[in-house]
């Protein structure tokens, strides 16, 4: 009798709240030491623009949420992350890092969602303001989702720094198309798979594998992505981004010069990362009307 061969998973794309297979048939290999574990799907251009429609399209309605709404869902998707630590400690052992590095990371992660998550009722509270005018009207300062963000988050730690990124994203009301690792594509495609159970509506967070330098072009040009925030340390790549973001006056944020041990830390956990994917709003009110 032949021995059994393993059924490796090959893991999907994540667009609108589904796990399609890339349009173009590709996969990739994904390789832990010299050991096949997993295939992952090599995203198209084709991919890259459906995840911009479909984070569009989700766009008002994750906006239009209440921001206690927003941070009880951010806490839900803390607590399915504590609920799967045992698969999510196994995908990241397969990022070659010890048992307690891994268990460091996951624990990080998921405070930092938590933390992120009280931050949904309070961030307007700080960024927003009241301004003295010299006219009978009341003048506000109030903060609003700048719409679509592109994610670029490092290789590694890759699932705290890709949490890192996205928790101040979507808090504010953003969408967000993510440009997982290449080198450590499981932690990235694992948390979409646990955001599908989170509360968290189809489109807010979509996730792409593949190549960054054929994905990461049509994402910097496309001209219905609002800002990009970047933080793979490749300077040539964070040039890119800002260089085809020009026509629409892209926003580009470059999180640069972060060491593997700063993610852990709160100089990577801030309400000004919120800030970077808000815009401010003036809005004028006649008194006594």
């Amino acid at each position: 009798m032949n021995p059994r061969l393993p059924v490796l998973k090959t893991y999907k794309l994540c667009i609108g709240g589904q796990f399609p297979r890339s349009e173009s048939g590709r996969t990739l290999p994904l390789r832990h030491g010299d050991s096949l574990i997993a295939n992952i799907c090599q995203g198209s251009r084709k991919d890259a623009r459906d995840a911009v429609v479909a984070a569009r399209k989700a766009q008002g309605g994750w906006a239009a949420k209440t921001a206690y709404n927003r941070g009880q869902i951010l806490y839900r998707m803390a607590e399915v992350l504590e609920q799967r630590r045992a698969e999510l400690l196994d995908e990241l052992a397969k990022t070659g890092k010890s048992v307690k590095l891994c268990a460091k990371e996951l624990d990080s992660s998921v405070d930092r969602l938590v933390w992120y998550a009280g931050w949904a009722d309070k961030y307007s509270q700080l960024l927003g303001t009241v301004n003295p005018v010299a006219a009978p009207y009341f003048n506000f300062t109030l903060p609003e989702p700048t719409g679509v963000v592109v994610l670029v988050p490092p290789d590694s730690p890759a699932l705290l720094g890709l949490v890192s990124l996205l928790a101040p994203v979507i808090v504010a009301g953003n969408t967000t198309v993510v440009m997982a690792s290449e080198t450590n594509p499981l932690p990235a495609v694992t948390l979409g798979e646990i955001l599908a159970t989170s509360d968290l509506p189809g489109g807010v967070v979509n996730i792409l594998t593949g190549y960054r330098h054929e994905l990461l072009p049509p994402l910097a040009s496309h001209m219905d992505v609002n800002a990009v925030v970047y933080a793979a340390g490749d300077p040539k790549e964070a040039a890119l981004m800002q260089r085809e973001g020009v026509a629409n006056v892209k926003r580009v944020v470059v999180r640069d010069g972060l060491s593997e041990t700063d993610w852990t830390t709160d100089r990577t956990a801030s309400p000004w990362w919120i800030a970077d994917t808000v815009e401010l709003k003036t809005v004028w009110h006649p008194i006594g009307v």
